[in-house]
């Protein structure tokens, strides 16, 4: 095993290629988690050109590649996820049976330790240093909407029946109830983000897009755009007027959700239920498999959700 240390403006084509190959044949080599946009190649790019110390250790078996490892270098030798407080799912993306290492692996790389917080499933080295495992709700669409729709309103009767309730009257009350899957206007990820920042203050927590490298990266993954990666932005519209958008990222077979938010002025007809609502539907004609709510328990992902995936958090 040839371990070779690499900052992102040093991966070849040839390696992003294979490394996006993986995650294009990750469903079908039985390792669906590694799909997920955050370990694409794209989005630890994406960070590179935000955060110094970014690196990317390809490992190689008789010369192909058979693995990358992502991660974050600090000056005093310690690894972190790339994008660590951000990033919803972690990991070494490899090729179907590849084993490894994990302290071999941390000492090619000059680390002490890796530190995680959303490691994805069957990354059995590194799960040994795991201090917790945390639900990440999913929303399946790969049978199609309306058999989603048709599990939602088993599951979940009176939410389901109480939100299409609310898009219909929104539509009476305000006007014309659009949804748009795949938004291009930066203009409307400008309110997006404004939406956020004030809901982050109004319920006390840090504001993410208060720190310039996160708007900076929100900002580059919008206008990323490649065959199996780019950064998605949804909105719903009523008479014209965007009442609830989300920016998440996508892969051939993923949407993993990211950042939702919502004009309190229309709170009373929950528009960010209906936009997710929406967002599966999008999803489903898209082809992707699944969306992923993201680590968190929150009611509305328990009320949409149809199954969980596991991560953990560790180092």
């Amino acid at each position: 095993m040839d371990i070779s240390v690499r900052r992102p403006g040093e991966l070849t084509a040839a390696d992003r290629a294979a490394w996006s190959a993986m995650q294009t044949r990750a469903v079908e080599d039985g390792s669906p988690q590694l799909a997920n946009p955050f370990l694409a190649p794209e989005f630890t790019l994406a960070v590179g050109r935000c955060r110094r110390g970014t690196r990317i250790a390809v490992v190689r078996e008789e010369g192909a590649p058979a693995a990358f490892f992502p991660y974050q270098r600090t000056p005093l030798g310690v690894g972190r996820a790339v994008g660590l407080g951000v990033s919803d799912a972690q990991g070494l993306v490899h090729r179907p049976g590849f084993q490894w290492d994990a302290r071999e692996l941390l000492h090619a790389c000059g680390l002490s330790l890796w530190e995680f917080d959303h490691l994805v499933e069957g990354q059995k080295p590194f799960e040994v240093g795991a201090s917790g495992a945390f639900a990440s709700p999913v929303i399946d669409v790969e049978q199609g909407f309306e058999s989603y729709l048709a599990a939602l309103r088993k599951q979940s009767p009176k939410f389901t029946r109480t939100t299409l309730a609310k898009e219909r009257r929104l539509g009476r009350d305000v006007g014309d109830v659009r949804y748009v899957h795949d938004e291009r206007d930066p203009a409307v990820l400008d309110r997006l983000i404004a939406w956020k920042s004030a809901q982050y203050r109004r319920t006390g927590r840090s504001d993410r897009f208060s720190r310039p490298w996160i708007s900076h990266l929100v900002e580059q993954l919008f206008h990323t755009r490649a065959a199996t990666f780019g950064g998605l932005l949804s909105v719903l519209y009523a008479d014209g007027r965007p009442v609830a958008a989300h920016f998440g990222l996508r892969s051939p077979t993923v949407l993993a959700c990211w950042f939702p938010a919502y004009d309190p002025e229309f709170a009373k007809y929950s528009p960010g239920l209906v936009l997710h609502i929406r967002m599966a539907e999008g999803a489903a004609a898209a082809g992707l498999a699944y969306l992923d709510l993201g680590r968190g328990g929150k009611a509305y992902k328990d009320s949409l959700k149809t199954r969980e995936l596991s991560v953990s958090k560790g180092g």
